[in-house]
């Protein structure tokens, strides 16, 4: 008896189907499970039409089964879709002689149009297969008509803008996030693109949105981070604020999230900071010193081993000296919390971010020309959300309820009865 595998959504794995139970099912159902069987649903789908046929017409040669005035009336060439790929087939027809007219096949008819073509679409070319290779590509699936580069171009477009309204648009109300990532990533000749990634209090990382800028200036940014405020971004509880040295970003922290945010300064890039003022022999010795200062898990114990980094500075360069004064304190915000240990592997740096943008490259990065800014918004936006749903907790995310209280403890947004209590 013939059979068909049925692939689940989610599931991988797979239990066979009797084409009876096909047949008992409604036309959308029948069309979805048909659709999701890439190529093997297209060898059923001409047995599926011939069942309407019989349906309609009865069986071939019985002069008593079927509706009334219905005849068969030859095949003629068509094609369906299988997700998003058009393949042909051959479809029977039927009359009604009654009325002299021809008889559409439901079946056929609702297979007319591509189900999730845009999305399939989407995916295909932002890993890895251009517009123009597409057709190609699509011929690579047996009997498949494949699409122009024209045609694939316009869908991408459509479906990429979608994802740019959808994550520049969505509510951020429902998250309670405890830390948040800021970090810029260059992109092309002229502009970066500053990144927002939210840490909730469960551990998970939530993309927030980006905007693009010649510079990392205070008031562009400053924008950006209202902006997500705008859209539900509570930070009435406290806020970590992961981030580099940007001064315009340091800045728009502190006009946005007045009172309520308290800043870790990423220790990778003060580090790399600190060394390139070094000649190449230097660097890797102090390099060293440095991670295994800022590694240290006490307040004291930190600063005492930083302070002797810089005793060293001072005898080799003054400018690297000045560069590990500057935000010297809020690189240690962590460890002044009394949480380095739980959460500085998660939060001492920009790390988290600088994996997103890593991540986004392998999608981006093939683009050879970059029109115009409507393309590189639609295709980053579309790179993060495809990313979004697989990135992991942050490690140590059961101490984020203490970085909550230590937070509020120290930008004084519980009183003293509460800290007591607490």
């Amino acid at each position: 008896m013939k059979t068909v595998n049925r692939i689940g959504n989610r599931v991988k794995a797979t239990h066979t189907m009797r084409l009876e139970e096909i047949s008992g099912m409604e036309i959308d159902a029948k069309v979805e499970l048909i659709q999701t069987l890439i190529p093997l649903g297209l060898m059923h789908v001409e047995e599926e039409l011939m069942r309407e046929v019989e349906r309609l017409a009865g069986l071939r040669h019985s002069r008593s089964a079927g509706l009334p005035g219905h005849v068969r009336w030859g095949r003629q060439s068509g094609s369906v879709y299988l997700l998003d790929q058009k393949v042909p087939v051959n479809v029977p027809r039927v009359r009604d002689q009654g009325r002299g007219t021809e008889v559409p096949l439901p079946l056929y008819r609702s297979m007319q149009s591509p189900r999730g073509a845009d999305e399939g679409l989407l995916l295909r070319v932002l890993r890895g297969i251009s517009c123009r290779s597409y057709k190609a590509a699509a011929e690579a699936i047996p009997e498949a008509l494949g699409m122009s580069p024209s045609a694939v171009s316009r869908r991408f477009i459509r479906v990429s803008a979608r994802k740019l309204a959808e994550l520049m648009e969505r509510d951020l109300s429902g998250h309670d996030f405890v830390a948040l990532v800021l970090d810029g990533k260059a992109f092309g000749k002229s502009c970066e693109m500053v990144t927002a990634l939210g840490i909730t209090m469960d551990g998970k990382k939530v993309v927030l949105g980006f905007v693009e800028t010649a510079t990392e200036n205070e008031t562009v940014c400053s924008e950006f981070l209202r902006g997500l405020v705008d859209r539900g971004l509570s930070f009435e509880k406290g806020l970590l604020v992961a981030l580099d040295g940007a001064k315009g970003l340091r800045k728009a922290v502190d006009r946005v999230f007045a009172g309520h945010a308290l800043v870790q300064r990423c220790q990778w890039h003060k580090r790399e900071n600190v060394v390139r003022y070094l000649g190449e022999a230097q660097k890797q010795a102090i390099r060293g010193r440095l991670q295994h200062a800022y590694n240290r898990p006490t307040l004291a114990e930190a600063k005492a081993a930083l302070l002797r980094v810089k005793k060293e500075l001072s005898l080799q360069n003054e400018s690297a000296v000045r560069s590990l004064e500057e935000g010297f304190e809020e690189t240690l915000t962590l460890h002044r919390l009394g949480l380095f240990r739980e959460l500085g592997i998660s939060l001492k740096t920009t790390n988290s971010i600088e994996s997103l943008h890593s991540l986004m490259a392998t999608r981006t990065d093939k683009v050879d020309h970059w029109k115009n800014s409507n393309q590189r918004q639609r295709w980053v936006a579309t790179a993060l959300l495809d990313i979004e749903p697989d990135l992991r907790r942050i490690k140590g995310f059961r101490h984020l309820p203490l970085l909550r209280h230590a937070l509020q403890v120290d930008l004084n947004l519980v009183s003293n009865h509460e800290t007591k209590s607490a």
